[in-house]
């Protein structure tokens, strides 16, 4: 956290043109030199009902958003749901206002659309402004949109007002409109912009508050990119070719993506009837020799166990996505939740196996795409990669070099036609596709339509050749060299070492994270030893095979561990202690599940209350560790 931080909040109704607003903002002060990282809060509808983005911009970096905001343009719900006194949902008009009060900070800025919005319909807002020292500022933004174009382009009105009123240059947002529109439509939004602007400057006092545009520099270009964008450009970079999905809240963010981009790389996206048959394409894709993938959310997902059960026993090569969201059933599609690893983990009968990464941010998204191609198609093993609605929607600045790596087609433990003649093959020229030994586990696959490459793929237990056998000797000799893979993965990811230990090294306090709270459990460790709280922290994203010598060697470090999760079950709590119960006694919890994620405060204060014995104040729940009074 920074004193010299803008946080900006602009609230509205979905189809009030929020998002795109926010991302041209989050853009522009990003060109100027600034750090920046997004948070998008908005409901399950296409048309009304109260939506925010928020966007933290800094000169240092950001890996969260913040604690609070200190600038809000609310610009109400132009389709409110029932705008009547007293309706059931309330009065949705007045939300994107009267909703975002509890978490402006003191001193802090409101702009409200005075051409739809009206502070005598919200209970308590001057004594509230007075008590709060807010500067607030009403501007007709309906009646400016009005006069140059069209009623939604009140947004861009609501953008002019932030500049003016924080010292941000126009230049690089009219850059950006430049880039998005032209002709009458890109001249009805520099005319809204400038006449917003030049309004402010005139009838206000625009430095009678201390909120400001930080002033920084990058040292090199940088990209605006989201956890979405992260897993879509890794799988392409490896040659990921062939995407199959049905639309499901948040994954749609990565197949939307994949889907645009597959053209260009002469892939293909299929948008299929459901689930089941998106990741059954998905392994017949990659039966035929094409790297592929698939995915979905919470229920979605579910019905991928069959398939899923289907690439384990033919060793098939497979990636899936998992975008998690408040559930069970269909939940909170909207909100975030870390509360799938479980199924994750165990989904699909039997003793299957899978690889599971859970990656904290963009660029890790990248990274653990990739690594999961790779080991799916060296090991022959289904590979899922876990996030969440939060890593999936919010954004933030990466350098444009992160994504200059080389591509990589290779197919992993493939044969060519020569290596085929040198392998068993049975009497009638069927390929011992799964012999009983094989190095790391893995017996090399043929493609289809080569010589010599023949077998015979089942669901069923089979022999080498693949002919369905029930044989006690046969069964096990598959079984254990199956399960030969999960070691040599787990070796070798160890060897990469790409996990380490942040804050101070020799605190005897530490914080467990995992997957998309990593960079706001980091805030929260930075701060606490800063504060004299000497705090340690640990950010897993690799959870499964499970990481047992990074977690031992953590946990043993210190003497009291933290284990930080949105979920109300403490699923990966839960995870630590079946793999090293002998450390039960260590392990205390901090949950949330209200659809909203951490904010470094409530962490801060978890530590720092931490065997108090006091209630937090922050809408999360403490688990003290088994043994503990």
């Amino acid at each position: 956290m920074t004193d010299d931080e803008l946080i900006w909040r602009i609230a509205g109704g979905s189809g009030d043109g929020i998002d795109s607003t926010s991302q041209n903002f989050a853009k522009a002060l990003m060109r100027s030199g600034l750090n920046v990282f997004t948070h998008r809060h908005y409901p399950s509808r296409i048309r009304g009902g109260h939506t925010y983005v928020e966007i933290r911009a800094s000169s240092e970096e950001v890996t969260s958003r913040g604690d609070g905001y200190n600038f809000l343009v609310a610009l109400g719900d132009s389709f409110a749901r029932n705008p009547k006194e007293n309706a059931y949902y309330g009065e949705e008009e007045v939300k994107p206002l009267a909703e975002n009060l509890d978490e402006l900070r003191e001193g802090g800025v409101i702009v409200y659309d005075s051409g739809l919005l009206d502070t005598d319909e919200i209970e308590n807002f001057d004594r509230r402004v007075e008590e709060n020292d807010w500067h607030v500022y009403d501007v007709d933004l309906r009646g400016i949109a009005k006069e140059h174009g069209r009623e939604i382009m009140r947004n861009t009105a609501g953008v002019g007002v932030t500049a003016a009123l924080t010292g941000l240059d126009t230049t690089y947002i009219e850059d950006l409109m430049g880039e998005a529109m032209g002709g009458d439509i890109l001249e009805a939004n520099l005319n809204v912009l400038h006449d917003a602007f030049e309004h402010v400057q005139e009838e206000y006092d625009a430095d009678a508050h201390d909120v400001t545009v930080p002033t920084g520099e990058h040292d090199e270009e940088q990209v605006l990119v989201s956890g979405s964008h992260g897993i879509a450009y890794g799988a392409l970079d490896e040659g990921c070719r062939f995407i199959a999905g049905y639309p499901m809240t948040p994954w749609t963010d990565v197949f939307t993506i994949l889907t645009n981009l597959m053209p260009e790389v002469g892939g293909i996206s299929e948008q299929v009837e459901d689930e089941i048959a998106a990741a059954a394409l998905a392994v017949g894709a990659s039966h035929a020799g094409v790297k592929a993938m698939s995915g979905s959310s919470g229920g979605g997902f579910s019905l991928m166990s069959e398939p899923l059960g289907l690439a384990e026993m033919t060793e098939t090569p497979l990636v899936l996505v998992e975008s998690m969201r408040a559930g069970p059933s269909t939940g909170m599609p909207t909100k975030p939740e870390q509360a799938d690893l479980e199924h994750v983990l165990y989904t699909s009968q039997g003793d299957s196996h899978r690889v599971v990464f859970a990656p904290s941010d963009p660029v890790e998204c990248y990274e653990q795409t990739r690594t999961a191609f790779q080991i799916a198609y060296d090991y022959q093993i289904p590979v899922m990669v876990i996030y969440d609605q939060k890593l999936s929607g919010e954004h933030r600045n990466v350098p444009k070099s992160t994504f200059d790596e080389e591509p990589n087609p290779d197919l992993g433990s493939v044969l060519t036609e020569e290596e085929l003649k040198d392998q068993p093959h049975g009497e009638t020229g069927i390929y011992h596709r799964f012999q009983h030994e094989g190095e790391d586990g893995v017996s090399p696959r043929s493609i289809p339509g080569q010589k010599g490459g023949r077998y015979l793929a089942t669901g069923n237990e089979h022999t080498p050749e693949g002919h369905i056998s029930e044989s006690p000797s046969n069964r096990k000799a598959q079984v254990d060299r199956r399960n030969e893979k999960l070691a040599a993965i787990r070796e070798a990811l160890d060897a990469d070492e790409r996990q380490e230990v942040y804050g101070d090294e020799s605190a005897d306090y530490g914080v467990i994270s995992w997957g998309s709270q990593s960079g706001t459990v980091e805030e929260a460790v930075e701060r606490l030893n800063a504060d004299g709280h000497p705090v340690k922290g640990l950010s897993v994203s690799e959870m499964a095979p499970f990481p047992t010598d990074l977690l031992t060697e953590f946990i043993e470090s210190v003497d009291d561990v933290l284990v930080v999760e949105m979920s109300s079950t403490a699923q990966f709590h839960g995870v630590i202690q079946k793999n090293l119960g002998q450390y039960g006694e260590k392990l205390s919890s901090l949950l949330k599940y209200d659809g909203n994620p951490f904010e470094p405060a409530e962490i801060v204060e978890a530590v720092e209350e931490h065997g108090s014995g006091e209630e937090l104040s922050s809408n999360t729940r403490f688990e003290a560790a088994a043994g503990s009074d």
